[in-house]
């Protein structure tokens, strides 16, 4: 619920900045990202296109939006948008990524791996890319592979844990040894996270 009302206040700011400033496309596109967070796909692409209209130029709003493109399926949209952020800078590893993820929904997988690959080449820290690859093994249904990246994201930082308990992405080696090993591993750090909460301040 704290989320949700977060998502609200943040529509109401970023309202007032356009309100304010109609060629603020900053606004815009943040505006849009919380319609994402909360699951108005039609709203936030709408935001996202006016943001893409005021700057064309603007890479992060077609990375953006190929997301909210790719939550509904819209694939081709997706792959779409993802190309011309990589035209306009063929340095961003995350609209690499995100195409890959995007070719590995379709279940295209060499294209899938192949981008994910290159945004792992421009920035080998990238966690987002690294929990890519593990999907992707995870499609193919090679656990080991698929828990040798996912280990390696973790370690790098990646804590999305509620992503990676219920991700269909990763059904394929849920019965895998190290799958379930990995989910054990996550269970405890969850909850000493919890204790130390829960501890008093002196």
């Amino acid at each position: 619920m704290a989320k949700i009302w977060k998502y609200e206040l943040a529509i109401e700011r970023y309202t007032k900045a356009i309100e304010s400033n109609p060629r603020n496309y900053r606004a815009y596109n943040n505006r849009a990202i919380s319609h994402l967070k909360k699951g108005r796909y039609d709203y936030a692409i709408a935001d996202f296109n006016k943001a893409i209209e005021i700057n064309p130029a603007f890479e992060a709003g077609y990375i953006n939006r190929g997301n909210a493109y790719q939550e509904i399926g819209y694939y081709d949209f997706s792959i779409a948008d993802f190309d011309r952020a990589i035209e306009l800078n063929p340095q961003n590893g995350m609209a690499y990524n995100n195409r890959g993820f995007t070719y590995l929904l379709m279940g295209r997988y060499s294209e899938a791996e192949k981008d994910i690959r290159t945004a792992i080449q421009i920035n080998p820290d990238n966690i987002y890319a690294l929990n890519s690859m593990a999907e992707l093994y995870s499609a193919k249904k090679d656990s080991d592979e698929a828990c040798r990246w996912l280990k390696m994201a973790i370690e790098k930082g990646y804590n999305n844990w509620d992503y990676i308990r219920t991700s269909r992405t990763y059904d394929n080696i849920r019965d895998s040894s190290c799958f379930k090993e990995i989910a054990l591993d996550i269970i405890h750090k969850t909850m000493k996270r919890g204790r130390k909460a829960q501890r008093p301040t002196e």
